[in-house]
Parts: C-alpha cells; structure tokens; sequence
C-alpha cells in the first residue's frame, strides 16, 4: 500500500503568507511502500490474513469442528459416568441432521453426474478412463493390504496381548464368503432400480430347528443336506429308554436388505445409460440437458447444506466420545493395535498415494491434497465416503480442476469399490487376532489375508463401519474365531474415520491421475468451447486451453 502526501503547486503545504483563497489544486507526492515502517507492513499482512481467513472460511471452520467436537466430548463425558443411549441421540442429533443432508444428495448426485459425465464421451475414450482407474485402484488397495500385513509382522501388536484379560463388546455375526461374493455380483445388476435407491441386496443364513428321534434308515442324501447336533433331553421317555434326541436344522437363505442405497447398482445403471444416451445425438439431448441442469441444482443446494457442516460435525464427534464405554482401552490392551493401524494409514495416506501421484504426473502431490482439506475433514466427521462425495467433487472440480466428467467417473465408483483405509485395517486386525490367539500365519495364510481383504474393501459399501462386517469374512478364510471380531470394535469408531480419510484422498488422488492422462483424449466441454473462440493471440491464432 502507498500512500500520497498532498500539497500545493508551488511545494508549499497549507494557505500562504499571500494567498488568503488557496488553490485546490494539489500535487500528489508516492511514498514507497518501504518506508511506511511497521504500521504498513503490519495493515499490509493482516489484509493479506484478512483475505484468506475469507477464503478459507469453511476450511477452518470444519477443522474447528473437529476439535471443539472432540473437546465437546471430554467435558460431557466428564460430569457423568455413563450415558443412555437417549442422551447421546440428543447429543448427536444436530450431526444426524448433517448426515442425512449429505444422504439426501447422494442418489442425485450420482445418477446426474455420471450420466452427464460418460454422455459426452464415445466409448473408446470411456473405456480407457475405466481402465485406467480400476487399474489405479486394485494397485492401491493391494499396496494398502501388503503395507498393513508388514507393519503388522514387525510390530507385532498381538504378541503381549492377553487374550482372556481383554473384554468383548457386542456379537459377530457370521457371514458366509461365497454368499457375500455372490451378493456382490447381484448388486451389480439390481432386479428393480426402485428398491436400489434405498436397499442393496444380503443374503442371510437362517437355521430352523426340527426336533426329531434319530432314525436308524435315514438316506445319504438327507443326511448332507441337513445339519445334525445332538442333545440330551430331559423327558421321562427319554430318561427310561436312555436315549439322546436330535435337533435337526433346515438352511433357509433369505434375502435381508441392507437398508443403505445399492451404490453400486446405482453406479452400473448410470454408466450404462450415460453410453446408451451419448450414442443417440440429437435424439439424447433433452434428458442429457435435464441431467446437466439436475447436477447444477444438486451442487447449489450441496452449498447451501455445506455451511451447517461444522456444526453437525462437532456434535457428531462429541456423540460418539460420550458413547465410547472405555475410553482408556485406547492405551490398554488393543493400544498397539490401534497404534500399528494409525501408522499403517499414515504411512498410505501421506507417502504412497502421493509418491504414486508424483511419479505418474509429475505435480507437487501435496498442493493437490490441500485442495480437497474440506472433503479430508468432512470425511473425518461423517466416517462415510459415500457421504463426503459431493464435497469430494466440489474440492476436485473448484480447487483442483479435475475436468467433471473424470471427477464424476472416478469418485461414485471409488466411494463404492476403493477402501484402502478399509484394506490396511483388515489385514493388521487379521494378523492381530491370530497374534492374540498365539496361531502361527504361513506363507499360505498370508496370501490369503491379501486377497480376501482385497475382495473384502471391494465389498465394502462406504457407509461408516461397514468394515467390520467385512472384516468376519477375512477371519473366517484363514481359521480364525469370528467372535474375536468384538476384542477390537471398542476401537473401530474412531479408526473408521481415519479410514474414511484415506479412502476419500486415494479416491482423489486417483481422480487427478486419470484426469492427466484422460483430459487430451476428451472433447473439451461446452464453457471450454467458448473461452477457446473468444481467447484470440495477438497474430489470430487461438490460445488454447485446457482444464488445468
């Protein structure tokens, strides 16, 4: 800032010794800058802090949610030893309020954005994009599972640990692997896109008991079909004759929803339709308008909800502080494990996905994760990619310049098929558990925990804690007790969102990759087109443009 002393023509400041009515006319003296001293430099930086305490407004916010959430907590939690669940659903209800906003905008957000995304690209340059990032995300998650196992058999969490002295918390629930394969492949292809909007498909495993007397003829093939467990009964027939009585159970496999949206049927049905209507011209343009218009209105009104985040995600945070029943087992008995999970993350989050970025484009990695700090502690908040997506997207399209139509591609199908987060955990809660139980992991069980934790992400939804549903099918593939599953969900809550974090960055990440090697194979985008005509350089060449 410079300022201007003024005085008169003659270089005399104020009314003359002759000139009792002074001419207005002034001169305008430049005082550099320099020497404005302390005051100038000090008015000089704090407009600078001014404009970008502006701008970042929301960032900070979001990030001074996370702390007086957790400071929130602490204080509550203090005046009372145990809370009801009523009173942490009271507590925790301005942050359900913020996750079904974000919910809300989910179904619209992908269905719009991809159908809008994919319509304007012709299926060669769609299906290099979908190569390139389903390529990027299995290389990921298997370095995400490889790192975990690493850490977890050099640091060896499980090794002190007393398996009887550590206490559970809830139930497992069993889950078959093959079923939850399956049940995968028909959320691909959904029998009816209505009840995909709220309900994915689960096969559930019911055993109905028949009581029966054993019978001496019974057919080889009854017997394999049924499963057989013996008991004592306790009736005076039985107590006479001496005889034991059989419980027979019938498998019934029923079909138990989920009650989260089907992503990833929602996703299927939107690529489908984003070719099937590029692929009509003239003909496609009204429904390809109405979707573009529908992705413009979806985004305004995610602004809008987007200032009431950092309220709702205190109290989010501060719910589940309050609900925690122990929170000194964070240091106790499951303190390494939680320790070996948090570097494993750190170690993924902020040295291998951006090593990866680096290498394959060459841009400083950590300018392009400060552009998406708002989806990174919104992600910490919520604990679901799912509903971090449409500030994921924002972050990508606004901070970063991720063209839309790769930004709209890459984050609905890695918020449902890339958990990186989700993979490391699997593979040291694995190794952990069978450390716990002093069981001894070959070279076999290894490559069985990498694969089925592999599959298992994949088959995460990203909705919080969907993990630790997986996380059964991991124990079950190499001999492991599944009820140890509820030695390490005290923990879960708060390892989730680290998680979450990780899966949002390795989604962003991987979008700004395909977006440098896709974006010169893409026709540019209509706002592109007009900037282009109307950029001219000085000998009538057009200056082009791109993007980025």
């Amino acid at each position: 800032m410079e300022r201007k002393r003024s005085s008169n023509a003659d270089g005399r400041d104020g009314v003359g010794e002759n000139n009792v009515n002074p001419v207005n006319t002034h001169v305008f003296i430049t005082v550099p800058e320099e020497d404005l001293g302390f005051s100038g430099n000090l008015k000089k930086y704090g407009k600078k802090c001014i404009q970008g305490s502006k701008q970042n407004a929301l960032l900070i916010g979001l990030l001074l949610s996370v702390v007086m959430g957790i400071l929130l907590g602490l204080v509550i939690r203090s005046t009372k030893d145990k809370f009801s669940k009523r009173e942490v659903m009271y507590l925790g209800f301005p942050g359900e309020l913020l996750m079904r906003m974000l919910q809300m905008l989910i179904l619209p957000i992908i269905l719009s954005s991809l159908i809008s995304g994919i319509a304007g690209l012709d299926g060669k340059t769609c299906g290099k994009m979908g190569l390139r990032t389903i390529g990027y995300f299995t290389v990921t998650t298997f370095m995400a599972v490889f790192l975990g196992i690493l850490l977890a058999m050099t640091i060896q969490p499980g090794g002190n640990a007393d398996r009887s002295s550590m206490r559970r918390y809830g139930k497992a629930e069993p889950l078959n692997s093959a079923d939850t394969f399956l049940d995968l492949i028909r959320n691909v292809f959904p029998d009816n896109l209505i009840v995909t909007c709220f309900n994915a498909y689960r096969t559930k495993e019911v055993r109905v008991p028949i009581m029966s007397i054993p019978v001496v003829n019974l057919s080889a093939t009854t017997t394999s079909t049924i499963t057989t467990e013996t008991m004592t009964t306790e009736s005076p027939l039985a107590t006479t004759l001496n005889e034991t009585e059989e419980v027979q159970y019938d498998i019934s496999l029923l079909n138990e929803g989920t009650g989260k949206p089907n992503v990833l049927g929602i996703v299927t049905f939107a690529i489908l339709f984003g070719i099937m209507l590029g692929r009509m011209g003239e003909r496609g343009k009204p429904i390809l308008a109405f979707c573009d218009c529908l992705v413009e209105v979806t985004m305004k009104l995610f602004t809008f909800f987007l200032w009431y985040s950092p309220f709702g995600i205190a109290f989010l945070i501060a719910a589940k502080i309050v609900e925690m029943e122990d929170f000194s087992v964070l240091l106790g008995k499951v303190g390494m494990y939680f320790i070996t999970v948090l570097i494993g993350l750190f170690i993924h989050g902020s040295i291998v996905l951006p090593l990866i970025y680096f290498v394959l484009v060459r841009k400083n990695p950590y300018t392009f994760i400060y552009g998406i700090s708002q989806a990174l502690a919104t992600a910490f908040g919520t604990s679901s990619s799912s509903a971090t997506m449409p500030v994921t997207l924002k972050c990508l399209e606004h901070n970063n310049h991720v063209d839309s139509r790769v930004a709209s591609f890459v984050i609905p199908v890695g918020a449902t098929i890339n958990m990186d987060g989700t993979a490391l955990y699997e593979a040291v809660a694995a190794l952990f558990i069978a450390q716990v139980n002093n069981q001894s992991m070959n070279f076999g069980n290894i490559i069985t925990i990498s694969i089925t934790a592999t599959a298992a992400s994949v088959g995460a939804a990203g909705v919080p804690q969907a993990g630790l549903v997986t996380m059964v099918i991991v124990l079950a593939a190499v001999g492991l007790p599944i009820d140890d599953v509820t030695l390490i969900l005290v923990v879960d809550w708060f390892l989730d969102r680290f998680r979450t974090m990780t899966n949002v960055m390795g989604d962003s990440l991987g979008a700004g990759i395909v977006h440098h090697y896709s974006v010169d194979e893409m026709p540019p985008l209509e706002h592109d087109l007009h900037d282009h005509e109307m950029e001219k350089l000085p000998n009538g060449q057009q200056q082009e443009t791109t993007p980025v």
